[in-house]
């Protein structure tokens, strides 16, 4: 069976809309698939962070990571699948966690440092991006509250996992000068 379809060649898509409770064909520009779209890319970008580090905590953490963003989208998509805030907490208490090892945070700091802290970094603004997306979508359709809590603490996540990793490899973080 082939990979493609064809059908969306005249750029409209199908996804399963629960509130219809059956298949709808939409705009490829469609909100919902922008969210979709958008949370793609960091999934995406975080298979790419993971080739650069052999560190077995951040190669776990953003497993763990990529998973609650596949299971979101499924959710976006139509499935009827469970998304508890007990992902949001587990993400604060890793944040709360390194904070415990971090030095004090009394500047702005820019992206960079390291490689990984850099790709970390980068991988926080997909998941702004990816919020608004989320949040734009709320305002029309009927959205998991949980499902935005996540996001929005995730991109959390993401600046303490770069600041933590520039930590772990000895490598200060840029300042910001005014």
């Amino acid at each position: 069976m082939p990979i493609y379809t064809k059908k969306g060649e005249k750029g409209t898509t199908t996804f399963f809309d629960p509130c219809l409770t059956k298949n709808k064909r939409v705009p490829k520009n469609h909100t919902r698939l922008e969210t979709i779209g958008s949370l793609d890319e960091l999934n995406s970008y975080l298979g790419i962070i993971k080739t650069f580090t052999d560190d077995q905590f951040f190669i776990n953490n953003i497993n763990n990571i990529q998973n609650n963003i596949f299971t979101i989208n499924s959710i976006l998509a139509g499935a009827k699948l469970n998304f508890t805030s007990k992902k949001t907490l587990a993400l604060e208490k890793l944040i709360d966690q390194l904070d415990k090892e971090l030095p004090k945070l009394t500047n702005f700091i820019l992206p960079g440092g390291s490689n990984l802290s850099a790709q970390l970094q980068y991988a926080r603004s997909l998941t702004r991006r990816a919020e608004r997306n989320l949040v734009a979508l709320s305002q029309s359709e009927k959205i998991k509250p949980e499902l935005i809590k996540y996001i929005n603490r995730l991109s959390d996540t993401f600046f303490t996992l770069a600041r933590y990793a520039n930590f772990k490899l000895g490598v200060e973080d840029d300042i910001w000068n005014k």
